[in-house]
């Protein structure tokens, strides 16, 4: 990662990252930009990796706004480095990497989450008790630690910070399960569990019940279980670490 002085004239920072090595390290590269930017900073980027297969002008995009930031323009692609101009949200970024055991997809960012940095931070949301509980995770509240040391990555399907999940648009949920279709296919999780049921019915099934799925996402097997949040009044702690055991279990068969 490396940054570069505005010259006269410029408007924006620039920033370049990948260094020409694997175009898997850039999600993380990008989520560390996210965390050390603040809310509507705007950035230069070129994304410079080793190009893997699937690397291109999609994929810097997709990786972009699954890092939280919006991209106001078009990508610009030239000689396999990708320029972009992007603006930090009030969200997550995505914490994925190659050779993730199992790929957690949730609806979208509340603003608690967003303004903590940590998905499912806020207190009564039983996320990380239920992981803790299934052995998915051995940290509370460290996505960075439970990627690194359980293959355990998380996303959402969209990235713009709502109070409400049903603030979210269908066409929003159409665009997101495109991405995270895509993320899948190219890092190749062993298993992808969806928490919350709605954005799953919305896109793909509107009958589905929680447990493994008969539709992949990029070509790998899906589990779906219930949302997490204390207002989920019909599942307990222990039906939540329960679901977490089985989206394991089907990665590791997988």
């Amino acid at each position: 990662m490396s940054h570069k002085p505005m010259t006269k004239g410029e408007k924006f920072p620039r920033i370049r990252l990948g260094n020409r090595r694997s175009a898997r390290h850039l999600p993380l590269a990008l989520a560390d930009q996210h965390r050390l930017l603040p809310v509507g900073a705007v950035v230069r980027a070129a994304l410079d990796p080793r190009p893997t297969p699937g690397w291109g002008s999609q994929l810097a995009l997709d990786l972009a706004i699954g890092a939280g930031f919006a991209s106001i323009g078009p990508v610009l692609y030239k000689k396999e480095v990708a320029y972009l101009t992007l603006e930090r949200l009030h969200s997550l970024p995505d914490t994925v990497a190659s050779g993730m055991k199992l790929l957690v997809v949730g609806l979208n960012p509340s603003p608690y989450s967003a303004d903590t940095g940590i998905g499912y931070a806020r207190p009564g949301n039983r996320f990380w008790p239920a992981a803790l509980q299934a052995g998915i995770a051995s940290i509370d509240r460290d996505p960075w630690h439970a990627l690194r040391h359980h293959g355990l990555g998380m996303t959402d399907l969209v990235r713009r910070t709502t109070r409400r999940a049903d603030e979210v648009s269908a066409k929003e949920y159409q665009v997101g399960f495109a991405r995270v279709t895509r993320l899948a296919q190219w890092l190749s999780p062993r298993a992808v569990c969806f928490v919350g049921l709605g954005g799953w019915r919305n896109i793909v099934d509107a009958k589905a019940k929680a447990g493994v799925q008969a539709s992949q996402v990029g070509c790998r097997p899906v589990y779906l279980m219930p949302h997490t949040s204390g207002l989920n009044a019909h599942c307990r702690l222990e039906d939540l670490a329960r679901h977490f055991a089985c989206a394991a279990s089907l990665a590791m068969r997988s």
